[in-house]
């Protein structure tokens, strides 16, 4: 059965719909980016929310600034705007239907149908799920790039930008000439102080077209600091199969692990709901659950993911029970990230370990390494690089965040080990794999890319332990790397 607000009550039982009447709720917060990741995360908490009879006002309207997200709004606006979200957990699979959106914002060219809803009084929020390369990062400077061709583009047709930076600053132009009070910027993408950077992204873009307006935004706009996190694979057939078999017909699923994470600082504008009431929390030390969730997680996922690919495991449960690939995470894991991760008030760094080594082995979650792969040019120095420069700052070992460099220029060669080839998986694909053939005889090609390492290749104890081990996989293989290094002391 197709999802619509008047079948709601006609599904399974089993099956949780919204438990208040969506006709009562109202706009509040604008979203950009109606990813899997947003509609199993931030959506299931107002969903949450909402349940408890509170806070109808904060309802999400969706918006992109893609062509491709205009088929998003076309497969949700056909249901209602509703959601499935399949948690996966290894005692069964559990469905429940998010209500939450209420409406999504038309995507055109230049986005003005974006720029009016953001300039409307009743948001409140402006929130973003873009990915970790959608901020324009530069690597040199750690800050917005304001050359980057898409910024340059925008700030000189400012009126009708195509980046989301632009159309923030463009609705945030139109609520002060108008006397609204701004709105917040929230970004929910696993960035390293998320909200710094979403700060540094829109008073940069705005200081390229009108630097009164920046100071305006520098001084009056909240961006809050958050940590996100849930495992959320792709959707595919395999996605939509499972929904059809609980007699769900929905084209965009999600399917999640049962574990989920918000930590946020309380800086908003115009106030916020009151999520703290859904297990969301609420603290002024974000940065350290956010070192510890990209540390140990998405930095894990790498860990895993590389090798993994190369030994054939399409599956991260598969990649996890492979037993050097699992002994591989366990040994970089407490050697080479957890010394440089602090507790927080839940979990010591050992207990999140094992926290994390529980979840990437739940075989319901059927996550692909190749995902966890994807875009490993953005991910890489996010996740990766800032454990390897702790570690030498610290004097402690990197050899094993070195032999992980070395395995994700082997997997960008484009083919895993049995001689398979890889689909483009990366934005720079092309650069990656003409580097990593480069790099085959000439290790320091890859760490020349200084996007990716900054200057590490002049570092002498990573930039050698990172050509010793690309020279043993192209010698003798992944698992021969593996197996060296798990016998080092």
């Amino acid at each position: 059965m197709k999802l619509a607000n008047d079948k709601l009550g006609a599904f399974d039982p089993a099956i949780a719909v919204p438990a208040y009447d969506r006709a009562a709720l109202s706009h509040g917060i604008v979203h950009v980016g109606l990813g899997n990741f947003h509609r199993a995360h931030q959506a299931v908490y107002l969903d949450d929310l909402f349940a408890l009879g509170l806070d109808h006002d904060w309802a999400l309207t969706g918006a992109g600034v893609r062509a491709p997200d205009a088929n998003m709004r076309q497969m949700l606006g056909d249901q209602d705007n509703l959601s499935t979200v399949i948690e996966l957990d290894p005692e069964g699979a559990r469905a429940r239907v998010i209500g939450a959106m209420i409406d999504f914002a038309e995507v055109a060219p230049g986005n003005a149908p974006l720029i009016a809803k953001m300039a409307e009084e009743a948001t409140r929020i402006v929130s973003l799920t873009v990915t970790e390369g959608g901020y324009f990062v530069s690597a040199d400077t750690g800050t917005f790039d304001p050359t980057h061709p898409d910024i340059v583009a925008d700030a000189a047709t400012p009126e009708a930008p195509k980046t989301v930076f632009g159309a923030i600053v463009a609705a945030l132009k139109a609520r002060r000439a108008a006397g609204v009070p701004p709105f917040t910027v929230m970004s929910c993408d696993n960035l390293p102080g998320n909200g710094d950077v979403t700060r540094d992204a829109v008073v940069g873009f705005a200081q390229l077209i009108d630097l009164d307006l920046a100071d305006w935004i520098e001084g009056q706009v909240a961006f809050p600091n958050g940590m996100v996190d849930r495992i959320t694979p792709a959707t595919g057939e395999t996605e939509r199969t499972l929904a059809a078999s609980m007699g769900i017909d929905d084209p965009v699923p999600v399917t999640c692990e049962p574990f989920r994470q918000w930590v946020l600082e309380d800086k908003f504008t115009l106030g916020r709901p009151r999520l703290e009431e859904v297990g969301v929390t609420f603290t002024d030390d974000v940065h350290a659950y956010e070192r510890m969730k990209i540390r140990i997680l998405n930095g894990g996922h790498a860990v895993i993911a590389y090798p993994g690919a190369l030994l054939g495991c399409e599956l991260a449960h598969d990649a996890m029970a492979h037993p050097l690939v699992h002994a591989f995470f366990r040994k970089v894991e407490a050697e080479e990230i957890l010394p440089h991760v602090h507790a927080v008030p839940e979990f010591t760094p050992d207990q999140y370990l094992e926290l994390i080594d529980a979840r990437f082995s739940n075989p319901a979650i059927k996550d692909t390494t190749r995902r966890l792969c994807l875009d490993g040019s953005n991910r890489q120095p996010k996740f990766i690089v800032p454990s390897i420069r702790d570690g030498l700052a610290a004097g402690v070992s990197i050899n094993g965040l070195a032999l992980l460099s070395a395995l994700w220029c082997r997997y960008c060669i484009g083919q895993i080990e049995d001689g398979s080839e890889i689909a483009p998986n990366d934005p720079s694909w092309d650069r990656l794999t003409t580097t990593a053939a480069r790099a085959k005889d000439t290790p320091m090609a890859w760490l020349d890319m200084r996007d990716v390492y900054g200057d590490l290749a002049t570092v002498p104890a990573f930039a050698e332990r990172f050509a010793s081990w690309l020279g043993l996989i192209w010698a003798q293989g992944t698992e021969a790397a593996l197996n060296a290094y798990l016998k080092e002391q």
